[in-house]
């Protein structure tokens, strides 16, 4: 069994190869060839945290495995994040470990890639302006995966603290080498966007139908329970709705459960999932005016396809640590 930490799976899944391999896991995911328990969070006693547990299976390639991680409430810019796991990948053939995988940027970089994929599939493709809201790490992920697919000529960003939102729009501008600027409102932010990705902690929306305009793509990324949500009913409503997996959507998507439960939307309102949309048994897009919606929850599927993906390229360098579980 390999173990391998955050600098090895930083190296060997850069978010550009990881797109890939996020359409692999999520066609999988909709033919039926992945087995996808719904997450439990369990409360930590007399601690601000919660253990978050995601097991599953998946067909190709063949492995299992569970994600473990602790989800604590920390000061911005702790070098701890908010997130901190593992993943455990075993082999499905022979029912033995292979690795055991940093999870938080394993996490990290599939979730981007997997908004990646999604805006690969949905956005116009003369998509050029992007709009980032929130300025986390998933924000940073962001910009460097929406380049992954479409060719950025500017990004706006926005973040409730104005001076930490400056200071990442210097950041998104150093990295990527893309003009940036800072908005002072999500309504500014969101103006002349053509992709929009909301990476935010919040619990009530920040983005508004009445503020979208046709032919946008939206990542929405930041809540994944049921009490919270991003955008307003507006904005689901205005949209063409996509998911990574239905039924969690149907358990956990706070945009698309508080739409349904106000009457703005039916529960029929899922367009499909990704995986049918890349293997055209749901529609995509169809004209340059539609907005789509893309929820992100993340699902093991896409943690098994990433770590299985990990585990393959360190192999082959002989890269992490290997020990002997059984000796």
């Amino acid at each position: 069994m390999r173990i391998i930490t955050r600098s090895d799976v930083e190296r060997l899944l850069p978010v550009a190869a990881c797109v890939d391999v996020m359409r692999s896991a999520m066609q999988e995911t909709s033919r039926g060839n992945a087995t996808l328990p719904i997450r439990q969070f369990i409360p930590i006693p007399h601690a601000p945290g919660k253990l978050a547990v995601m097991p599953g299976t998946l067909g190709a390639p063949a492995c299992f495995g569970i994600k473990l991680v602790c989800k604590y409430d920390r000061p911005h810019g702790d070098p701890l994040g908010t997130h901190v796991g593992m993943v455990m990948l075993f082999d499905s053939d022979k029912g033995i470990p292979l690795a055991m995988i940093e999870g938080s940027s394993l996490t990290a970089i599939r979730t981007s890639a997997a908004s990646a994929l999604a805006t690969d599939v949905l956005a116009r493709e003369d998509a050029r302006r992007v709009a980032i809201i929130g300025n986390g790490e998933q924000a940073m992920r962001h910009s460097h995966a929406m380049r992954a697919v479409r060719k950025i000529e500017h990004f706006t960003v926005w973040g409730r603290d104005a001076a930490r939102t400056e200071a990442f729009a210097a950041r998104v501008y150093r990295e990527t080498g893309v003009e940036t600027a800072a908005a002072a409102t999500v309504e500014a932010a969101v103006a002349e966007a053509d992709i929009i990705c909301t990476a935010t902690s919040a619990k009530q929306p920040i983005l508004f139908g009445r503020h979208l305009k046709s032919g946008q793509h939206i990542n929405l990324v930041g809540a994944a329970i049921p009490s919270a949500a991003e955008a307003d009913d507006e904005a689901v409503a205005r949209s063409r709705f996509y998911v990574d997996y239905q039924d969690a959507a149907m358990a956990a998507a706070g945009e698309l459960l508080g739409a349904i439960s106000r009457g703005a939307v039916q529960d029929n309102h899922i367009v499909g999932e990704i995986g049918n949309v890349i293997d055209g048994t749901a529609p995509g897009r169809s004209n340059g005016d539609e907005i789509t919606i893309y929820k992100s929850l993340g699902v093991a599927s896409q943690d098994l396809a990433a770590a299985h993906a990990i585990w393959t390229m360190a192999e082959t360098e002989n890269s992490g640590a290997s020990i002997d579980l059984l000796d």
